[in-house]
């Protein structure tokens, strides 16, 4: 097939010709990778930031209205975010307490409604359910996981985490379980979703923070935020099995879509190390922008996107030559990121 032919077949697939200011692309896989939007929650100016893969840029800056949110989340169909406006301070500090979550049409780039829970809540890491389809999102100040309904923007129900300072949450592929990483008490909750109960509350360090699963969901893996080292949680056991010493205290974590690497941001390191899961040791580290946060993977699970605070900064990773292919400049304070089908 020649040229011609093969691009007059994608455009008639849907393939290319995604926006006026996507580049091109040489590539079917290329053009699969740019099939996307990547959300960058931007503290430092309020601003939730939409970024073209592609181009490797920042095409919009939506307001959130002057208050601040860290996460941010994408709808199923890739039409949404969900930001949630945590409030000025952070996680158990003092601060103004969040009770709102802003809704942007990824169309229009702007924000058209808003959930209120009618009271200070601080809501922060929200990600949708893949069994239901409602959206999941941590209320530190109500010790829960609240439950929203994205079409009505109305609180559907909780789901009590039996700790304070919930703060950061990851789903099982299923949406059947959740963990919820909770900072002060240096804890996990293992969440029934269904039953909306606490199955078991993990002790893992003085300090936690971010938490991610395993690919099969059998692991959870959590930074102790005080020593160097990443905690190994076995989900059916419901313990700490085994710590992975860390070159820097780590903070974000990402399992590669194969299951074989981990990686992890350590924002004093200014780096990022991939964990080896089957020999369970750091396998190397690789520079990147000041004060790395949140690791995401890319759905093509070639490349992984890194928010970097301090730089404001978005730091694009080839996972397989494990090295920066790309500095995206976001807004300042980059930090929970999001992925948007198209």
């Amino acid at each position: 097939m020649n040229l011609n032919v093969f691009l007059r077949a994608a455009l008639c697939l849907g393939f290319v010709g995604l926006a006026a200011d996507a580049v091109p692309v040489s590539n079917v896989g290329e053009v699969a990778a740019s099939r996307g939007l990547l959300l960058v929650a931007n503290k430092g100016n309020h601003t939730l930031g939409v970024i073209d893969p592609g181009a490797r840029k920042q095409i919009a800056a939506v307001d959130v209205e002057g208050i601040t949110g860290h996460e941010v989340a994408a709808s199923p169909d890739g039409k949404r975010a969900f930001v949630p406006i945590f409030g000025s301070g952070g996680v158990g500090g003092p601060g103004t307490d969040g009770q709102l979550i802003r809704v942007i049409d990824l169309g229009q780039n702007r924000v058209v409604g808003t959930i209120d829970f009618g009271k200070g809540m601080r809501p922060h890491e929200a990600l949708f359910s893949p069994r239901d389809g409602l959206l999941y999102v941590t209320t530190e100040l109500d010790d829960s996981v609240s439950i929203i309904d994205p079409e009505s923007l109305k609180v559907a129900g909780r789901v009590p985490t039996g700790q304070s300072e919930s703060h950061m949450l990851a789903l099982t592929r299923d949406g059947r379980r959740a963990v919820t990483s909770n900072v002060g008490p240096g804890t996990v909750s293992v969440l029934d979703l269904e039953a909306r109960k606490v199955l078991k509350v993990i002790p893992v360090a003085d300090v936690a923070q971010r938490i991610s699963l395993s690919a099969d969901d059998r692991w959870a893996f959590t930074s102790d935020q005080q020593k160097p080292r990443l905690a190994v949680i076995d989900l059916d056991r419901g313990e700490v099995v085994e710590w992975i010493e860390l070159p820097g205290i780590g903070y974000g974590t990402a399992p590669t879509r194969d299951g074989k690497v981990l990686l992890v941001a350590m924002p004093r390191a200014r780096q990022v190390a991939f964990v080896d899961l089957k020999e369970r040791k750091v396998a190397g580290t690789l520079e990147v922008p000041r004060a790395p946060q949140e690791v995401l993977i890319r759905p093509d699970g070639a490349t992984a996107y890194v928010s970097c605070d301090a730089a404001g900064q978005v730091a694009e990773i080839d996972i397989a030559a494990r090295k920066v292919s790309a500095l995206i400049q976001a807004g300042p304070g980059a930090d929970g990121l999001a992925w948007a089908v198209r």
